[in-house]
C-alpha cells in the first residue's frame, strides 16, 4: 500500500514538473521580449522626429481585398495598422489563451477543483480588490469606466521575473501563479465579452454562432482537419469584428471548439511505428549510412510515420503548441510595441501620482497584492484547500505582489475603455498607459526582491525538498 501510494504521489510530482516547465518554456522568453518591445516603444516615442513617424505608422490603413471585400474591414472602413494588431493578431493570442484554459480544465491544473481552488480565489480576490480601489479613487471622475483596467495578470512577465530567480522558486508557487494567470485571463475574457460590445449587429451574430456551431459539430464527428477549423474560425472572427462584439471573443470561442482527442490512440500509434520501423533490417544499416537518396519503400515506410505522428498529437495541444512562438515572440511584442508608446517630454512629473494614474497604479500595487493574498489566506485558513507546497505567506506575498503585472491585457482593455478619436479621451488613455507602465513596473520590482529575499538561498535545498516528499515511504 505504501509502495501504491507513493508510486502515485511520485506520478504526480512528474505531472505538475513538467506543466511547470511547459508554462516556463513558453512564456519566460517571451517575457524578455515584452520587456524590450516596451522598452523600445518609450525611447522611439520620446525621440523627436523619430516619434512622429512612430506615432503616424500606427494610423496608416490595412488591407487584403479581394475585388471591392476587404477583409480587414470594420463597418465598411479598412482597418488602421494599429487596429489590426489589436482586433486581428490580438484574437490570435485570445485564441490561443482560449486553448489553454481549455486543456488547463481538461488534463491541467483546472481540471481538480481542490487543486485549482487555492489559485482560483486568489484570481477572485485579485480581480474583485483591484477594481474596488479604482472605484473608491475614481468616483465622481470621467474616467471611472476604466475599473476593469488593473484587474489583469501578465503571465509572460510575471513568469519571466520567476524565470529569473531559477530552481529557487518552488514548482508548486510556479504551478500556482500560472493557474491564477489562467483563471485571471478567464475573469478579463468575460469582461471583455460583457462590457465592451455595443450597436450588436444581430444577424451577423447569428452566422457566427451557426458557424461554432459547426465547429461543433466538427469536434463530435472527430474531424481533425485543423485547416477545417481554422477556416471557420477567420469567418467567425469577421463576423465577430463586424457584428459589435468585440472580435478577440471569436479567438477564445473557436479554441474551445477545437478537438481535444487525437485521430490514433497511442497504443495505435505505437504499433504502426513498430510495424514500419521492421522493414529497416540491421543487416542494413551500413548501407543507409552511405545512402543520401532513399528508395521509395524506404520513403512509403518513414511517409507512415510521419503521418502516425502527426496523428498521434490533438489538433488542441498542436495548434496550442505551434502557436505560443508566434503569440509570445512576435505578437504579443508588437501589441507591446504599438501601445506602450507614451509621449512623455510634455508631461507634467505629477501625472503620475494624480488622477487616472494613480487609480490604475494603486489598484495594480495595492489591490492585486491584498486580493491575492488576502483571498488565498481566507481560503487556507477556511481549510478549504492547502498551502502550496514547500511554501510560506512571506513567499505567498511576494507571489501575491507579482501579481500585480498586468501589462498585456490591461493595456488591451485600456485601448477598449477609451475612444482616442475624442482628444479627452486620448489624454486619459495616455495616462492610463502610464499608469500600467509604471504600477506593473513597481510590482515586478517588489515581487523580484521580495522572493530574493524569501525563497531557499540556494536551490538545492527547494530540490531535496521536492524530493523528500515524493520518495518511497520506508517500511
Amino acid at each position: 500500500m505504501h509502495t501504491d501510494s507513493s508510486n502515485a504521489g511520485l506520478q504526480d510530482s512528474h505531472e505538475v514538473f513538467y506543466a511547470a516547465r511547459q508554462a516556463l518554456r513558453r512564456h519566460a522568453n517571451g517575457g524578455n521580449i515584452l520587456i524590450f518591445a516596451t522598452v523600445l516603444a518609450l525611447i522611439v516615442a520620446n525621440i523627436p522626429g523619430l516619434n512622429n513617424v512612430y506615432f503616424n505608422f500606427w494610423n496608416q490603413p490595412v488591407m487584403l481585398q479581394v475585388g471591392n471585400f476587404n477583409i480587414f474591414s470594420h463597418n465598411g472602413h479598412p482597418m488602421t495598422m494599429l487596429g489590426f494588431i489589436n482586433d486581428a493578431l490580438m484574437a490570435i493570442f485570445f485564441f490561443s489563451i482560449g486553448l489553454e484554459i481549455k486543456r488547463e480544465i481538461l488534463v491541467g491544473e483546472l481540471s481538480s477543483f481542490r487543486q485549482a481552488l487555492l489559485p482560483i480565489m486568489g484570481a477572485i480576490g485579485g480581480m474583485l480588490v483591484p477594481v474596488g480601489v479604482f472605484f473608491i479613487l475614481s468616483m465622481g471622475t470621467d474616467y471611472a469606466d476604466g475599473a476593469a483596467i488593473p484587474m489583469a495578470t501578465d503571465i509572460a512577465f510575471s513568469l519571466g521575473v520567476l524565470a529569473m530567480l531559477g530552481s529557487r522558486v518552488p514548482v508548486s508557487l510556479k504551478i500556482f501563479l500560472t493557474t491564477l494567470a489562467v483563471v485571471d485571463d478567464i475573469g478579463g475574457i468575460i469582461v471583455i465579452a460583457v462590457f465592451y460590445s455595443s450597436h450588436i449587429e444581430a444577424m451577423l451574430l447569428v452566422y457566427a454562432l451557426l458557424l461554432l456551431g459547426l465547429l461543433l459539430l466538427g469536434s463530435v464527428l472527430h474531424i481533425k482537419s485543423k485547416i477545417f477549423y481554422l477556416t471557420i474560425g477567420g469567418v467567425v472572427w469577421f463576423l465577430f469584428l463586424n457584428s459589435g462584439v468585440h472580435p478577440t471573443i471569436a479567438g477564445v470561442l473557436v479554441a474551445f471548439c477545437i478537438p481535444a482527442t487525437p485521430v490514433f490512440a497511442p497504443e495505435k500509434y505505437i504499433k504502426i511505428i513498430r510495424r514500419a520501423i521492421s522493414n529497416f533490417r540491421q543487416d542494413d544499416d551500413e548501407t543507409l549510412s552511405r545512402k543520401t537518396i532513399l528508395d521509395k519503400d524506404q520513403m512509403n515506410w518513414l511517409k507512415e510515420v510521419e503521418s502516425a505522428s502527426d496523428k498521434v498529437i490533438s489538433p488542441l495541444q498542436e495548434l496550442e503548441d505551434s502557436l505560443h512562438p508566434v503569440v509570445n515572440n512576435l505578437i504579443v511584442p508588437l501589441f507591446a510595441f504599438a501601445n506602450a508608446g507614451i509621449f512623455l517630454l510634455d508631461m507634467s512629473p505629477m501625472a503620475v501620482v494624480e488622477g487616472i494614474s494613480i487609480a490604475i497604479i494603486a489598484g495594480l500595487v495595492a489591490g492585486k497584492f491584498l486580493g491575492i493574498l488576502g483571498f488565498s489566506w481566507l481560503t487556507v485558513k477556511l481549510g478549504l484547500a492547502p498551502m502550496p507546497d514547500h511554501s510560506n505567506w512571506k513567499m505567498m506575498s511576494a507571489i501575491a505582489m507579482l501579481g500585480g503585472i498586468g501589462f498585456t491585457v490591461s493595456l488591451f482593455i485600456a485601448n477598449l475603455t477609451f475612444d482616442t478619436a475624442d482628444a479627452a479621451q486620448a489624454l486619459l488613455l495616455e495616462r492610463a498607459k502610464l499608469g500600467i507602465v509604471v504600477g506593473s513596473l513597481i510590482s515586478g520590482l517588489a515581487g523580484f526582491v521580495m522572493l530574493h529575499r524569501f525563497l531557499p538561498r540556494s536551490a538545492k535545498a527547494v530540490s531535496t525538498a521536492e524530493a523528500e516528499q515524493v520518495s518511497p515511504e520506508k517500511p
